[in-house]
C-alpha cells in the first residue's frame, strides 16, 4: 500500500487541488468575450460604486446630525455596495473593483498582465465616470464639500493616515485572497449551533 508523502497518519490527503498560475502574457485573451464582459463588469462596477458612495458622503456632510445620513449610514453605504458589487461581478470578473485588487493577484499569477492592465484602465475610468456624474448630477453640492473626499482628521499627521490607508488596502487583499482560497476548508464546512 503506498503511503502519500507528506501527510500526517489520521489526516485524509488534500481536499482541493491548486490551479496552475496563469500565464503572464495569455494573448489568446483578446479573442474571447469573457475577456471585454470582464472589463465592462469591472467599468460599471468601479463606477456605480463611486457614485453612490460619493453622493453618501455629500449627502452626510450637506445634512449634519440626525436628519442626515451619518457616519454609520457612509459605512453602510461603502460596505453594502461592496458586498452587492462582488456579488454581481464575482461570477464575470472575479469582483476586483479595485486596483490594489487586481495588482495583488497579478503578483499571485491568478491572472495574466494583460487581464490585470486592462482591469485597471477600467477601474479607473470607472472612479473618474462615477464621480463625474456625481459632479454633473449634484454640481453645487459637489463643489461645496470638495468631491466628498475626506482628509486626515485633526491631530493626525499624513504619515498617519498613510499607514492606515495601506493596512486597511492590505487586509482588503488578504479577505480577497482569503475568500478565493482553495486551500480554505472553511468556506465550505457546516459548524454546528451546539455540540
Amino acid at each position: 500500500m503506498a503511503k502519500d508523502v507528506g501527510v500526517e497518519p489520521g489526516f485524509p490527503s488534500k481536499d482541493y487541488t491548486d490551479p496552475p498560475p496563469a500565464p503572464l502574457i495569455d494573448a489568446a485573451e483578446f479573442g474571447r468575450w469573457s475577456f471585454y464582459r470582464a472589463i465592462i463588469a469591472e467599468f460599471v462596477a468601479t463606477l456605480l460604486f463611486l457614485y453612490i458612495t460619493i453622493a453618501t458622503v455629500i449627502g452626510a456632510s450637506h445634512n449634519p446630525g440626525c436628519a442626515g445620513v451619518g457616519l454609520l449610514g457612509i459605512a453602510w453605504a461603502f460596505g453594502g455596495m461592496i458586498f452587492v458589487l462582488v456579488y454581481c461581478t464575482a461570477g464575470i470578473s472575479g469582483g476586483h473593483i479595485n486596483p490594489a485588487v487586481t495588482f495583488g493577484l497579478l503578483l499571485a499569477r491568478k491572472i495574466s498582465l494583460p487581464r490585470a492592465l486592462a482591469y485597471m484602465v477600467a477601474q479607473c475610468l470607472g472612479a473618474i465616470c462615477g464621480a463625474g456624474l456625481v459632479k454633473g448630477f449634484q454640481h453645487s453640492f459637489y463643489m461645496a464639500y470638495g468631491g466628498g473626499a475626506n482628509s486626515v482628521a485633526a491631530g493626525y499627521s499624513l504619515g498617519t493616515g498613510l499607514a492606515a490607508e495601506i493596512i486597511g488596502t492590505f487586509v482588503l487583499v488578504y479577505t480577497v485572497f482569503s475568500a478565493t482560497d482553495p486551500k480554505r476548508n472553511a468556506r465550505d464546512s457546516h459548524v454546528p449551533v451546539s455540540t
